[in-house]
């Protein structure tokens, strides 16, 4: 589970640094500080989402 959890990561932890990155600059923060912390949390918040994500899809294969 290991590997469909880091593959996943790939994929959920760039989608949600990015859509953090596009959340600060509309809402008018468009200096590198908040730009870093949206996607900072991203990534980090991309670990137990691709963790949940993979055991959700090696429980239905089952």
């Amino acid at each position: 589970m290991l590997r469909l959890s880091s593959a996943l990561y790939s994929i959920i932890g760039t989608s949600l640094a990015g859509s953090l990155v596009i959340a600060a600059l509309t809402l008018g923060y468009d200096t590198a500080v908040p730009i870093m912390v949206g996607a900072a949390i991203g990534a980090v918040a991309g670990v137990p989402v691709s963790y949940f994500v993979a055991r959700a899809i090696t429980r239905n294969i089952k």
